[in-house]
């Protein structure tokens, strides 16, 4: 009888086992490159010091009008990545460039990516550039590869696959989505992203770019939501501009969407 019991017990502890050996994988990160700082301290240290190497993030605006916001802060994150050498591709599929629009090579110049260490893959179908993304991440020679997808195609499986790809090859993947999903995912973080004020440059047009980040999930600890302003001349976030409004670039509010939710994200 008691062998009867233990046998309908193996089950759940192997499920568990399993559970708890896929989570410590997934802080298994990339030791030798520094994370991405968001230039916000309180961000930052929820992150282990910002988004790290190793891990699938993902970006989506907040709202549909905030898509240049969310391709904005992805582009900022490439940029970063790419200072410490190594090129960036950016996979698009074909309704999401004529949903979204294409690359300009003058803009991305001026915001501090070289179009010269600029790839740009467009796939027909979204699982091609599903495909495409996931082995891009094991080429060391790629410092970022960001897919743009205007669906819900990157299900749990599909960001699972990424996720260890980046992984086990020390890859920076960027999952950027035309809109927010409730569907589960596999990557370390999640934002919604949104356009913020800054301020003024010196002959009253516009300054400097702002951002409104909402991290909603994140497998190293809590959530939070706070305004990081894009220094292109530096290539840097940085965590205080001068606005009208005094805001302070820093932590603003607790996410509802604590670590406790976010793991089953």
């Amino acid at each position: 009888m008691a062998g009867a019991n233990a046998s309908n017990m193996a089950p759940d502890k192997l499920c568990r086992l399993r559970e708890t050996i896929e989570n410590i994988q997934h802080f298994q990160f990339d030791r030798e490159r520094p994370p991405l700082a968001l230039g916000a301290p309180d961000a930052d240290s929820m992150l282990g010091g910002g988004l790290s190497f190793g891990a699938l993030h993902e970006m989506a605006p907040e709202r549909p009008s905030d898509f240049g916001a969310a391709c904005g802060f992805t582009l900022a994150l490439a940029c970063l990545a790419a200072k410490g050498g190594g090129e960036t591709l950016w996979i698009q599929t074909d309704f999401a460039r004529l949903e979204g629009g294409a690359l300009y090579g003058t803009g991305l110049e001026l915001f501090g990516l070289p179009s010269q260490r600029l790839l740009v893959l467009r796939a027909k179908r979204a699982i091609d550039a599903l495909f495409a993304m996931e082995e891009a991440l094991k080429c060391r020679a790629v410092a970022s590869v960001i897919a743009e997808l205007p669906d819900d195609s990157a299900d749990l499986i599909a960001t699972r696959r990424l996720s260890l790809a980046a992984r086990d090859h020390r890859g920076l993947g960027l999952l950027l989505r035309h809109r927010s999903s409730s569907m589960p995912s596999a990557a370390m973080t999640r934002w919604n992203v949104a356009a913020a004020s800054g301020p003024r440059d010196d002959f009253g047009g516009i300054g400097i770019t702002s951002f409104l980040l909402s991290l909603v999930k994140n497998r190293r600890g809590p959530c939070g939501r706070w305004n990081v302003a894009w220094d292109h001349h530096e290539c840097v976030f940085v965590s205080r501009i001068s606005v009208d409004q005094a805001d302070t670039l820093g932590v603003v509010t607790a996410s509802a969407d604590g670590p406790h939710r976010a793991a089953m994200g």
